[in-house]
């Protein structure tokens, strides 16, 4: 296929006549209980563009929801996933194995944070690796309780919208949710500080005050594992406080609790380390990974401790196609061009390039009240002017703008009023200096 080219470009109303039309069908044929956030239909995608069925180019600083990290069909992915697909498509690890799925787990062991012996296992979407996790961290402390988070989001299956705390659009209505669930406040330095400017920025204070709910509420004996985003991502891409994830760590081993990190969105460089987890030395007991581990493909893994990973019994891991050679090839080609392009120093470079315009924007609009993440994970926390209150109106009529002008950008948090970019590493400076530019005279504008 033809390199496409990286500038924006608009030659129809977003969406098109093309895009409108396929929408009747999509309103004829698929569930309406599926959000479409830019009703566009893409016809081709790759570095920062996405172009739809008008032939209208947009700047993509969405990257599929953190998946596309090293841009969409990435040169060695293409040529791996057609290799496999040329070999085989699919056997079933669990009936005659391949060496494409202990490839990704070799390679998962050797780069997830933690020194000693770890295992893999491999699934099919974030949900799978997060309630897989709850499962080995179960069978290896026979205990029953998983602690979450405020402001945490795990996932659309049972375990997991249990163990998310938002409840529209994840949870509302598709109760009963699974039990011994218990939530701990979440270190938010933006929204702790107007309350307690010492709880911002102290980590070990906000993890104190969460162990005391935790102990209050569950208590170690009863406590199989603490759940945690290391960065929240739906939640509105919160750094908690530097400190609070140690602090919470160091009481998981004290108390024989085992430590799970939800790396889904975080995971694979997209915070300017190959694990968000690396920021202050964490190593958990188990960590999941999905989204940016196969370039697109579905594919997600639980990898931790060997002596955790070993606990269930014989049987009690697997699905038909967690580990689908197609998507295993995909995460092989996936890494390689992670550490071969440097896109782990690509990711601090993004992280620059968002970060001081949108500063320069927050120094002269109190309706920005936070600027935050890490690497090519950027958010706005966008407020009532005068005030710290959220504001989700402004918050939905600045996607829509930035829609309409070709921008790609995702919407999050618990009160719906943070704009969230996750650009691919491949993206060229001037392309998402551009986005960037576009969405603060948007802003403007309203």
């Amino acid at each position: 296929m033809a390199s496409l080219e990286q500038s924006r470009q608009l030659v129809t109303e977003i969406p098109g006549p093309a895009s409108l039309e396929l929408n009747k069908r999509r309103a004829a044929a698929v569930s309406h209980g599926v959000n479409v956030s830019l009703p566009v239909f893409v016809t081709r995608a790759g570095g920062g563009i996405i172009e739809d069925a008008d032939g209208n180019r947009l700047i993509d600083l969405g990257s599929g929801i953190a998946v596309t990290t090293i841009g969409n069909s990435a040169p060695r992915v293409v040529d791996a996933v057609r290799a496999q697909v040329d070999d085989f498509t699919h056997t079933c690890f669990m009936v005659t194995p391949y060496e494409e799925y202990v490839a990704v787990a070799e390679e998962l062991n050797r780069i997830t944070p933690g020194s000693g012996e770890k295992r893999s296992v491999l699934f099919n979407s974030g949900a799978e690796a997060v309630e897989n996790a709850v499962k080995v961290a179960r069978a290896y402390t026979r205990k029953p309780a998983v602690v979450a988070f405020d402001h945490a989001y795990h996932g659309r299956t049972n375990l997991a919208m249990a163990l998310t705390a938002k409840s529209k659009p994840y949870k509302s209505g598709f109760g009963p949710f699974a039990p011994e669930i218990y939530r701990a406040p979440l270190s938010y330095p933006y929204r702790d500080g107007l309350l307690d400017k010492e709880l911002a920025t102290d980590g070990e204070k906000a993890a104190a005050r969460a162990i005391r709910v935790i102990e209050g509420q569950v208590g170690a004996e009863s406590l199989a594992a603490v759940l945690i985003e290391p960065i929240a991502g739906e939640g509105g891409f919160i750094v908690p406080a530097e400190g609070f994830l140690p602090a919470l760590l160091d009481w998981c081993r004290r108390n024989d609790v085992v430590f799970i990190a939800d790396e889904v969105q975080t995971g694979f460089a997209r915070t300017g380390a190959m694990f968000a987890c690396e920021h202050e030395g964490i190593e958990p007991d188990l960590i999941c990974t999905a989204k940016g581990i196969a370039d697109g493909l579905p594919l997600s893994a639980v990898t931790g401790r060997a002596e955790l990973m070993d606990a269930p019994h014989v049987g009690g891991l697997g699905g038909t196609f967690g580990g689908n050679p197609v998507a295993c090839a995909a995460a092989l080609a996936t890494i390689e061009t992670i550490e071969r392009d440097w896109l782990i120093e690509r990711a601090r470079q993004l992280e620059r390039l968002m970060t001081e315009p949108l500063l320069r924007l927050q120094a002269g609009d109190d309706r920005i009240g936070d600027v935050r993440g890490r690497g090519a994970m950027i958010a706005i926390e966008l407020v009532k002017s005068g005030t710290a209150d959220p504001d989700p109106g402004l918050t939905e009529a600045l996607s829509k703008a930035a829609h309409a002008a070709g921008v790609v950008v995702l919407t999050c948090g618990m009160f719906g009023n943070v704009i969230r970019l996750l650009p691919p590493l491949t993206i060229g400076d001037e392309l998402l200096a551009e986005g960037v530019e576009v969405l603060g005279q948007l802003l403007g504008d309203l």
